[in-house]
């Protein structure tokens, strides 16, 4: 048996052939030819993926494994990690694209012969993506540096640069091999080793060319990715690998949702008031994010610009490296520059002589340890120099040192910042100088932290020509939703990252920007010299109080009028008194052996949409209608954006009439049969979609069963704290079509009489929101 091979866990088989992991445990335990382990431990084995292929095979239990899981498990199962895996995948992917004759000519010799030659041509479309590499620089085997390098023993250097093109801010970055500084990581988890190495910037390259001896094991995956690239491009297959990636290891990373993403760029955008003083636009514009992570704020920018990132943590530098190289479909030549260095931008600035155009900036959150004690006199603390806990505002003053005049940052701040005390004294030399132009209070569910409602900051460089504007500009979209027909609950309330509205919430926050004028509830544009008081605090939600319930008390009459149209409808649909009967005893089925006989079919929520609409878990606990969708592909189901599906994932699952949905989490009971207003919208993660055979079962009669409580009960696992449900374990009884359809429009009629009564409890709690808010406002008398 070879010594390097691609190794699968049990849950990577149970993926493959479509099975539990239990389904993976009993074949181990009766079938004596199973694979045996090849690695990992007693309690979690891994198998060779090879064999256990074959075995499937043979078994009948899978004709051919899907391409998309083939690669990817060549990438998690891959003898260097899978860090190194994705490395080496991007490279052969910049060669599949970039000289696809070359990587042709490759593909036709052996496995040995390939990985001799392979690094010569990589080092080619490096060079011209990444710009040649720094001599001097011992090169890892890996082709990225990060901690096991500086473990090794050498004079290995983690932070590393990356140029990915011939812009003029190259040169900038050279200076950086002087300022040695400490520094800790912006975005996901890194070592002590990489902490340290990261107090350094450097201009090397932070991808390098792997060996012929570290690719040899990496020649099946590079077929196989590149076989991937031919089906759906270079750059998609580079997103969905390493949104596989994210999404296996969800707390080493925070992910910045694409609709956030997406509105930070738009708000960046170059507006009346950050033109050049002498009029005009520039052709080109240079975008610089600080705290790159995976580079998803960069790869929201519209139209052609010069890119700039820098990243603490080596290995996410150079995946971020290759993301922003493989993004786009034009030619090195013809590409503005992109340019990632490695190291922590507050300790190791790798630009100190930077006038960019644009910031955006997704800093990290409450660091104690930024390096307070090693900068108290650097000169970016133009507005103060930034207590131990505000880190954030160290972040916003190294932003506006690397804008040009007049330039836009626009930065992701949680709502601490804008009222601690200790940060008061920066905030009030930020509004005097004009420096900061808007406070954008955003829905709970924007970005992670999910539970709280974080703040965008737009900030404009003063100087020069420009005067500083004597206000600023205060927006909150906390409760902002798309429209609501009458009774139905906005799709963000409470918040979520499964029903916000993002459309809603960037038309919000784009006609507040470009109006900046005053609408209740919504935006203010507040005079400076308000907010000028002991505490300046800028929470939007201090100086916008939101607007009565009900439209106001001018509102109150309509809201009361289809309140008792409500109580109407809800008394003439409820259940007519029960017919009590001795419990039954029917023959039982379960889902699990429906499908098997065909009578039904089961999918499950991968989160992906192509359209507009998305139906969430939220949408069906609560009874409300699909929430909208940005339309916008997202890195991680875990976020967001986040954002929370692979970047290119799964072909989404469309609802049609008549299928049932369930959610899997949570323990409760529900069940929705959808309709032809819900049909067509995708079906969203954590739920499971059973389409009945009409000609064997009826789907009000499916979905009825399905929420009795005895049956969720013994369908569900109650391993961790939050319970799952098993559909394929959930019980039928078997019984004539005409028998279901009759149980069925009972449960048809429960359902319409469910609805009415939340509709009742909606229009109920917004009239007494409404005269609680307008008898304490005095625009409703007491009578």
């Amino acid at each position: 048996m070879p010594e390097q091979m691609t190794e699968v866990t049990a849950a990577g088989i149970a993926r493959l052939a479509g099975v539990g992991r239990a389904a993976v445990s009993n074949w181990r335990r009766r079938h004596a030819d199973f694979p045996r382990p090849v690695g990992g431990t007693e309690t979690s084995p891994s198998f060779a993926l090879s064999e256990v292929e074959q075995w499937l095979r043979d078994q009948g239990k899978l004709s051919e494994v899907p391409l998309r899981e083939r690669v990817w498990q060549q990438v998690a199962g891959h003898p260097e990690g899978a860090v190194t895996a994705l490395v080496h995948a991007g490279c052969g992917l910049l060669l599949v694209r970039d000289r696809p004759t070359t990587w042709l000519e490759l593909a036709a010799v052996s496995d040995e012969r390939m990985a001799a030659v392979l690094p010569h041509a990589v080092e080619h479309v490096l060079t011209a993506r990444l710009g040649p590499d720094a001599p001097g620089d011992v090169h890892s085997d890996a082709g990225v540096h990060g901690p096991a390098d500086a473990r090794s023993g050498g004079s290995v250097h983690s932070g590393t640069g990356v140029h990915t093109g011939t812009g003029a801010h190259a040169e900038a970055g050279a200076h950086a091999d002087t300022a040695v500084h400490t520094g800790t990581g912006t975005h996901g988890d890194t070592t002590a080793h990489a902490d340290a190495t990261a107090r350094t910037a450097h201009t090397a390259r932070a991808v390098r060319t792997p060996s012929a001896d570290a690719l040899l094991p990496s020649v099946p995956l590079l077929r196989a990715a590149a076989e991937l690239a031919a089906e759906i491009g270079a750059g998609q297959t580079f997103e969905f690998l390493l949104g596989r990636q994210l999404d296996a290891n969800p707390r080493q990373y925070t992910l910045t949702p694409p609709g956030l993403a997406g509105l930070m760029a738009a708000l960046a955008e170059t507006g009346k008031d950050t033109d050049p003083p002498g009029g005009g636009r520039r052709p080109v514009r240079s975008v610089l994010d600080p705290a790159a992570g995976t580079g998803t704020l960069l790869r929201a920018v519209a139209g052609p610009g010069e890119l700039l990132a820098q990243e603490a943590d080596p290995s996410l530098a150079a995946l971020t490296a290759l993301r922003l190289a493989l993004h786009g479909d034009g030619s090195a030549r013809t590409t503005p520059a992109r340019t990632v260095r490695a190291g922590d931008a507050l300790r190791a600035d790798a630009f100190p002589g930077l006038a960019a155009d644009t910031v955006l900036c997704h800093p990290p959150f409450n660091e104690r340890n930024w390096g307070h004690d090693e900068l108290a006199y650097d000169p970016r603390w133009e507005y103060g120099f930034p207590a131990r806990t505000e880190s954030e505002l160290a972040w916003v003053q190294h932003a506006l040192a690397r804008l040009r005049t007049g330039g836009t940052a626009v930065l992701l701040m949680p709502p601490a910042a804008a009222s601690r005390r200790s940060g008061r004294r920066i905030r009030a030399d930020l509004l005097r100088r004009g420096a900061l132009r808007a406070v954008i209070a955003l829905p709970a569910g924007a970005a992670p932290p999910y539970g709280i409602p974080l703040h965008l900051w737009v900030l404009r460089k003063p100087g020069g020509e420009l005067r500083p504007v004597p206000e600023l500009l205060l927006v909150d979209t906390t409760d902002t939703a798309g429209p609501a027909a009458p009774g139905t609950a906005p799709a963000s309330t409470g918040g979520g990252r499964d029903r916000l509205d993002w459309p809603a919430v960037h038309t919000a926050v784009l006609d507040a920007w470009r109006d900046r004028a005053d609408h209740p509830g919504v935006s203010r544009v507040v005079p400076v010299i308000e907010l000028l008081d002991d505490d300046v605090d800028l929470a939007p939600a201090r100086h916008l109080p939101r607007p009565a319930a009900g439209g106001g008390a001018a509102g109150l009459g309509d809201v009361r009028e289809r309140l008792a149209e409500a109580l109407r409808l809800t008394a003439d649909l409820t259940p007519p008194p029960a017919e009590l009967a001795a419990p039954a005893h029917w023959p039982l089925t379960t889902v699990g052996e429906l499908a098997r006989a065909g009578a039904l079919s089961l999918r499950t929520g991968t989160g992906s949409t192509t359209g507009e609409r998305v139906l969430t878990e939220h949408d069906v606990l609560s009874g409300t209608a699909p929430t909208a969708s940005s339309g916008t592909a997202t890195l991680s189901g875990t976020t967001s954006s986040g954002a929370a599906s692979s970047a290119v994932a799964d072909a989404p699952v469309l609802l049609e009439p008549g299928d049932v949905v369930v959610p899997v989490l949570g323990g409760g009971s529900a069940a929705r049969v959808v309709d032809e207003e819900t049909a067509g919208a995708a079906l969203g993660r954590n739920l499971q979609l059973l389409r009945p055979d009409p000609a064997a079962i009826d789907p009000w009669f499916l979905a009825g069963f399905l929420r009795g409580t005895a049956n969720n009960r013994q369908a569900s696992s109650y391993a961790s704290t939050a319970a799952r449900l098993d559909a394929r374990r959930l019980q039928l009884p078997r019984l004539p079509l005409a028998e279901q359809q009759r149980y069925g429009e009972r449960f048809r009629a429960l359902a319409a009489f469910e609805e009415a009564l939340r509709t009742a409890g909606r229009l109920g709690g917004q009239l007494v929101r409404g005269m609680y808010d307008g008898l304490t406002d005095g625009t409703v008398t007491p009578r």
